[in-house]
């Protein structure tokens, strides 16, 4: 069977949302554009945006599960990001032009007994990701599949928050890649580590609340590992429906 490339998707703010695309044009040795490219510190974190921080500096939906419900969109011209979320109006601004509004936007669905968001940093030409080398997160749709029959009950894919899903092939395929190189489209990746995951796959994408024991499912297996990372080998544009192969 042929294995494709079924999703793309972007997380401009990080854990503040997500965008589905079509199409999008990488760069070696870059993360997705338009990925973390903005993150929102809380009042105990210990960076400025000069360079990468480590996910702890971070409101993120592992600490505050009612982050996983918030859809984003965002208009790349302008940098206007919309921010949408089932308890809250939607929203529009600036990220850091408006880095306030935002805060303001997004404190009721803090918990009380944790950091409270206190301000936005972008790191020039770095996405925040959660690794601190410039990754591109890839996740298998069979293996969301074998999840769900774990659990028996339908999930989101979105809870796994990943840039890239490949179909086509069995579940945990992707865990024989590390060390090898994916070609996608125009576009290879080295493979380099598996993702651990954390207690944000819990939360349902549509309500924010907790409701699934992903992380008991994958330590079933032995592990608590779902995708992988990839960091973009050479520029070019990968398409829905591209051809993934490693090679």
């Amino acid at each position: 069977m042929t294995v494709t490339l079924a999703h793309i998707w972007r997380h401009p703010v990080k854990s503040h949302g997500r965008e589905p695309l079509s199409e999008v044009s990488l760069n070696a040795g870059q993360t997705m554009p338009w990925d973390r490219t903005w993150a929102v510190a809380h009042e105990g974190a210990r960076t400025d945006g000069s360079e990468w921080a480590p996910c702890a500096n971070f409101s993120r939906g592992s600490k505050a599960p009612k982050l996983m419900a918030i859809n984003c969109k965002l208009d790349e011209a302008t940098e206007i990001v919309t921010l949408s979320h089932p308890n809250c109006e939607t929203i529009s601004l600036h990220p850091e032009r408006d880095a306030a509004q935002l805060v303001a936007w997004v404190r009721p669905l803090m918990p009380e007994d944790r950091a409270q968001s206190s301000h936005v940093v972008r790191v020039k030409d770095r996405g925040m990701t959660d690794t601190p080398f410039p990754s591109i997160s890839i996740a298998n749709i069979a293996t969301h599949r074998a999840v769900e029959a774990k659990l028996d009950t339908s999930l989101s894919m979105q809870r796994w928050r990943a840039n890239l899903w490949l179909d086509g092939l069995e579940a945990w395929d992707e865990f024989d890649w590390i060390g090898k190189t994916l070609r996608i489209g125009e576009v290879e990746f080295a493979i380099e580590e598996r993702i651990t995951r954390c207690l944000a796959t819990t939360a349902n994408t549509e309500t924010g609340e907790r409701d699934a024991d992903t992380l008991g499912a994958l330590k079933s297996w032995g592990h608590q590992d779902f995708g992988i990372y990839g960091v973009v080998k050479n520029s070019g544009t990968i398409r829905q429906g591209d051809k993934a192969e490693l090679i």
